[in-house]
């Protein structure tokens, strides 16, 4: 089986495909990101992804469901300190509102699987999606000594250049997937902010 940053690498984007709309810079929608307007929903229509509790006895079968479903769920009762729920988002947020040059430099590589850019699924629409986001698999250390030089170190919140994985049930989504913990481990320091 491929590791994802093989498949990326076998797969690598146009350069166009990974910077994301400099939202500052534009006055009207480009047509590149005018999205037609669709009539699949009313808008009364509600909807509303899954919410998995993972105290639940039935967390892997709602989350195993809900990936099936859905492909997204948000988790609570996950153990995760606010505090440090918090200082991630306080980081997310000084990261996003740096200059678009700035954010640049830790831009994704077109085989790449880390860094700043568009979602990886961009590339399957026919217009670009409004969104910029930055992918961290592991330590992002590396990218925010780009971002940061002189006070990098503070971009790690999670501990995850030292392996540190908050503590949560994990083996949630192991049990339903029928894989060891250790691979969830590693999956789970893959973090999309």
């Amino acid at each position: 089986m491929s590791t994802l940053s093989e498949v990326y690498a076998q797969y690598p984007l146009k350069v166009d495909d990974i910077i994301p709309l400099d939202f500052d810079s534009v006055v009207t929608v480009p047509d590149s990101h005018a999205w037609p307007i669709s009539d699949g929903f009313e808008s009364n229509d509600w909807l509303s992804i899954p919410t998995i509790d993972l105290k639940d006895p039935d967390a892997a079968k709602l989350i195993g469901h809900a990936c099936e479903t859905w492909g997204v769920f948000q988790v609570v009762n996950h153990d995760i300190p606010l505090n440090l729920l918090d200082e991630v988002e306080s980081e997310a947020r000084q990261l996003f509102s740096l200059p678009t040059t700035q954010k640049l430099k830790a831009l994704r590589s077109p085989g790449g699987v880390t860094g700043y850019g568009l979602a990886r699924i961009s590339s399957f629409f026919n217009k670009f999606m409004w969104h910029e986001g930055f992918t961290i698999i592991g330590s992002p250390l590396d990218h925010a000594r780009e971002l940061w030089p002189n006070d990098y170190q503070k971009f790690d919140p999670l501990g995850l250049s030292f392996g540190q994985i908050p503590l949560y049930r994990s083996v949630t989504v192991a049990e339903y997937f029928g894989r060891k913990a250790k691979d969830l481990e590693k999956a789970l320091a893959s973090i999309r902010i």
